[in-house]
């Protein structure tokens, strides 16, 4: 799908483009598969702004998405491909040989009327999901498992897909979209091929209301605040920080600081981090 760019008629359509939707299907959402989607804006139980500036924002549904693939050896006819407002991949409306219709996320490639497949006899062909061990070495695949039966979790993204590297002692090594070396279980399922909606890292939001309609409310930085507001604050005209690294406005490290627990649980299953080492 391409990118569509507007004339210039505002200074904000000058910079502004957009996806132009032209593969997808012109349909209603599956009304079966949609929920409520609740705002909290920001808020944790106790009603405290845990996550800032958030807020707003135009109204939608969740649509339930199949990240398991485990309903085994049954062929599923693609009937749309539709966007989702929850997600930068597009989506992908499947109907199975037992009339049951469920959302999977579309892969680069997919057509309407195509057949999908999960299951160990199943092809490796764009849409089919299969078990890692069952995958060839070298393939690239998305919606990975990081644990049998818990569902995807693993590039799902708008153009992300990993690489199987090698298989060995019940464990399948992935690259990793970051670049990372990770072992994962040979019994967890992935999906063939790359997640759809390349063109979605091009697209510029073009103005400050195309955000505020994705739930985001204005973002004040620390170096215009007082000090009494932010630890970048005060001084005469435009100052340094003033500290050995930029903090967050209750004094801790930002912007390249790791937040990742030492010791994880799941370290063990890192061969190589994405920064290399």
């Amino acid at each position: 799908m391409a990118i569509k760019t507007y004339r210039p008629v505002t200074p904000s359509r000058r910079n502004m483009t957009s996806a132009d939707f032209s593969g997808l299907s012109k349909v209603l959402p599956c009304k079966a598969l949609l929920k409520p989607l609740k705002k909290h804006a920001g808020r944790n139980s106790y009603g405290r702004i845990t996550v800032r500036h958030r807020g707003g924002g135009n109204r939608s549904k969740y649509r339930i998405i199949d990240f398991k693939r485990n309903k085994f050896d049954s062929n599923a006819k693609v009937l749309s491909l539709e966007y989702d407002p929850n997600r930068s991949a597009y989506i992908a409306l499947v109907e199975y040989s037992d009339k049951t219709k469920k959302y999977i996320l579309a892969p680069l490639g997919l057509e309407v009327g195509q057949d999908v497949i999960s299951g160990e006899n199943a092809d490796i062909k764009i849409g089919n999901a299969l078990k890692l061990k069952d995958i060839p070495v070298g393939t690239f695949v998305h919606n990975v498992e990081m644990y049998p039966g818990k569902g995807g979790q693993i590039a799902r993204s708008a153009g992300n897909m990993a690489q199987l590297m090698a298989k060995e002692d019940n464990m399948a090594l992935l690259r990793l979209p970051s670049g990372e070396l990770r072992n994962v279980p040979e019994l967890c399922m992935a999906t063939v091929g790359q997640v759809g909606n390349l063109d979605h890292e091009n697209i510029k939001i073009g103005k400050a209301g195309r955000k505020r309609h994705m739930g985001w409310r204005p973002t004040v930085r620390g170096s215009v605040m007082n000090p009494c507001d932010h630890p970048h604050g005060g001084g005469e005209g435009k100052s340094p920080i003033g500290r050995a690294t930029p903090v967050t406005p209750w004094g801790k490290p930002t912007l390249g600081y790791k937040t990742r627990k030492n010791h994880k649980i799941s370290d063990k299953f890192i061969v190589k981090r994405r920064n290399g080492k």
